[in-house]
């Protein structure tokens, strides 16, 4: 189970408010089944984070992120303690059949959004902001440098390809949206299949990348409890198939049996 943000709502800076949510939500008792028989990882998006649409400016980013590591039971020795920000990653499976999960943290270390005086659309663009920060590019960066993993996971809580919808996305900061594509066609990872969440609609899209010969897949999950059901057809020009406005989690399932690992996914 990968959480993708917005794992509670807490929306405060008082952190003991927020850790009793995380204690609700964690011994919620169908929860707490779950994860008995369950490995669970996963990141912050704004709510959990503290404050909506936040970025770097938040003053208890480093107390909200520790509560999100408590949540996600990553030991007290885990490289991530040892370090700004909520990034992981997390290799499974055998040689030959190896899963790589790269989580990446768009909150802590994200410059200003840009508000839009006359209101026709959310935000602006920030031309030159970044979303990772500099520490999190060279992880990144090295991460994918020393990868043998046959599929790649790279999760973060708001939509990297999207560029019409006008709420929160990797769009808003477009030096730092061409900086990942850019880095994906440096390192050529296997497979890669981009995932986020957000949007309380799920649905699936895909880009290609000049001098990369793969496409490139982002699937959105976004609504297992919440569903942004009153939703239009909101244009999405890299959408394949239909907009799920349904509560929803999206299902991974790899089929190992060729060369090459076949990747479904299916809404449910």
């Amino acid at each position: 189970w990968i959480w993708l943000g917005d794992n509670i709502y807490a929306d405060t800076e008082d952190m003991e408010a927020m850790r009793q949510m995380y204690l609700q939500q964690k011994f919620n008792p169908d929860y707490a089944a779950f994860r008995d028989k369950t490995p669970v990882f996963g990141i912050w998006d704004d709510h959990d984070y503290g404050v909506n649409d936040g970025g770097k400016e938040f003053e208890p980013k480093g107390a909200s992120r520790d509560l999100m590591l408590d949540f996600l039971d990553v030991p007290t020795d885990a490289a991530v303690r040892q370090r700004a920000g909520g990034y992981q990653s997390y290799t499974f499976g055998p040689e030959g059949k190896q899963v790589k999960l790269i989580l990446l943290d768009g909150r802590y270390f994200r410059d200003a959004l840009k508000e839009n005086p006359d209101k026709t659309t959310r935000y602006l663009k920030n031309e030159t902001g970044d979303i990772l920060g500099e520490a999190q590019w060279d992880w990144l960066a090295a991460e994918l440098d020393s990868s043998n993993a046959n599929i790649h996971l790279i999760a973060c809580g708001i939509q990297m390809l999207a560029e019409e919808q006008v709420f929160e996305k990797w769009a808003n900061f477009p030096a730092a949206r061409q900086r990942l594509l850019d880095l994906l066609a440096e390192k050529r990872p296997g497979n890669t299949l981009l995932l986020s969440g957000d949007r309380h609609i799920s649905e699936l899209a895909t880009l290609e990348i000049p001098g990369w010969e793969n496409m490139l897949y982002e699937v959105t999950s976004s609504g297992l409890t919440h569903a942004y059901e009153g939703v239009g057809e909101e244009p999405n020009q890299y959408r394949l198939g239909p907009l799920v406005k349904q509560k929803s989690f999206a299902l991974l399932k790899i089929d190992w049996s060729a060369p090459q690992p076949a990747l479904n996914i299916v809404f449910k």
